[in-house]
């Protein structure tokens, strides 16, 4: 499988080295050349082997198969549910998919646990070491630190905009004793987090001095490895020949909604994606009005969301095109001018109008949802999984079948599940003392240059 850019201009790369460079060199995003079609298999078996086998023909012969299921198994044996992305029932026709239950209790495990096992296997195999620069909304960065803390070819450096997470995933990025990773705080939003990693992606001599790759999930591998949990979950529900599942996914810069419109393009039994955005609804305005624009970005409860420019969105953008990256390329770059991009009533009703819908919900929907969930169900939710919970509500119809994606332990958010139920939630045993542990980061004003200064001062070329 070989992999090019949503721009059209960068070199088409084997699937090793598009998991090394993570941005393309010409600003895009990779994608697949062709999309292979994935089968359903077994619910009986492995998180980690079905892991295996949906991911194998991403990987082709560069990696064997039982190596891949082998990184699978380790990828996946720290997770507190055998399961790995364990399914709840919620009422007729509603299930949670807990996807908390990795080492920093949020989805991103998922992805990134694979991802550390990855880098370490490749960089071992060619004798290179990498530095890997990231931005994180909130549970990015403690899950990429976790997947790589231990890699022994990776230095890390991950930027998050100060004061704008919440004290347990800020925590579960500073207190992290590994001389490999840094936690960088940017006076700033997470949207200029993201700006200042591209710019040093887009710096094409720094980037090469000092052989940065990416985490988010601008990181192709990021988005491949969640497309597995929407064929779990319907293999979970017996659900492959029976009516289309639904899925319900808080999000705000789209790689994890996009995961599940991989999995339906692949052949998995995906019905609608219903998108739930918290204030900052850059996603809901676009299937309102057909038109992507720009926002001022405003806190919310729901952290992680709080993003004004859904960049995974351009994968896509590039579909809708017909795979023409000059067209594409030509619409981020006046989108980046202008702050709009217009689709055309064809592609809207072609590409979005059949697939997916959109809900926003206010910080006041998102209190009365966690409290409703916890009064009807006797279940905690954190404040991202409640945004999908009112999506799914306005969204979906009574006898449509819906998976609403639990994307983070409540004890992550705890003072706002407090808030809403009276029930403070509890960090699992192995967090439990998170809260005490000597802190360990670096504040930097929002200037490219006084970053660049630190991740080369701890870079891996060094």
């Amino acid at each position: 499988m070989n992999y090019v850019s949503t721009r059209g201009a960068a070199p088409t790369l084997n699937f090793c080295d598009t998991l090394l460079a993570g941005l393309a060199n010409d600003g895009g995003l990779y994608v697949p050349q062709t999309w292979p079609t994935v089968a359903h298999g077994s619910p009986d078996a492995s998180f980690a082997v079905r892991a295996a086998q949906i991911l194998a023909p991403f990987v082709g012969d560069e990696i064997p198969p039982a190596t891949l299921e082998a990184l699978c198994r380790r990828a996946y044996g720290s997770f507190r549910d055998p399961l790995v992305a364990p399914l709840r029932e919620m009422g007729e026709n509603r299930w949670l998919l807990e996807l908390f239950h990795g080492p920093t209790l949020a989805f991103k495990d998922v992805a990134l646990q694979l991802i550390g096992q990855l880098f370490d296997h490749v960089l071992q195999a060619r004798g290179e070491r990498i530095t890997v620069v990231g931005a994180t909304s909130g549970d990015t960065g403690s899950a990429a630190i976790d997947g790589v803390k231990s890699c022994r070819n990776v230095a890390m450096v991950i930027l998050y905009p100060q004061g704008r997470i919440s004290e347990v995933q800020r925590r579960q990025m500073t207190t992290v004793d590994a001389a490999n990773v840094h936690a960088l705080a940017i006076d700033g939003t997470f949207d200029d987090c993201q700006d200042l990693v591209k710019a040093m992606f887009n710096d094409a001599p720094f980037r090469a001095t000092h052989h940065l790759s990416a985490v988010n999930s601008i990181n192709w591998a990021r988005v491949m490895a969640q497309v597995v949990y929407y064929y779990t979950a319907i293999e979970q529900l017996h659900a492959v020949d029976s009516a289309p599942v639904s899925f319900s996914v808080p999000t705000g810069n789209f790689g994890n909604v996009l995961s599940g419109w991989i999995a339906r393009q692949l052949g998995a039994n995906v019905g609608h994606l219903i998108v739930g955005s918290n204030s900052n609804d850059i996603l809901t305005r676009f299937f309102e009005t057909q038109q992507i624009t720009t926002a001022p970005v405003v806190p919310t409860l729901s952290p992680s969301m709080d993003i004004g420019v859904s960049s995974n969105f351009e994968r896509l953008l590039f579909e809708m095109n017909g795979r023409d990256g000059v067209a594409t390329a030509d619409q981020i770059a006046t989108f980046r001018t202008t702050g709009n991009l217009a689709v055309t009533a064809d592609q809207f009703g072609t590409w979005i109008r059949p697939i997916f819908r959109g809900q926003r919900c206010s910080d006041a929907q998102t209190t009365a949802m966690i409290a409703a969930t916890y009064r009807d169900h006797g279940v905690l939710v954190d404040p991202h999984t409640a945004v999908g919970l009112v999506a799914t509500q306005a969204c979906a119809t009574p006898d449509e079948p819906v998976v609403t994606l639990a994307t983070a332990h409540p004890a992550k958010f705890a003072d706002a599940v407090e808030h809403a139920t009276g029930v403070r939630a509890e960090l699992p045993e192995h967090l439990a003392d998170l809260l005490t542990r000597p802190e360990r980061f670096t504040s930097v004003p929002n200037d490219l240059a006084a970053v660049q200064r630190f991740v080369a001062s701890v870079s891996a070329t060094r």
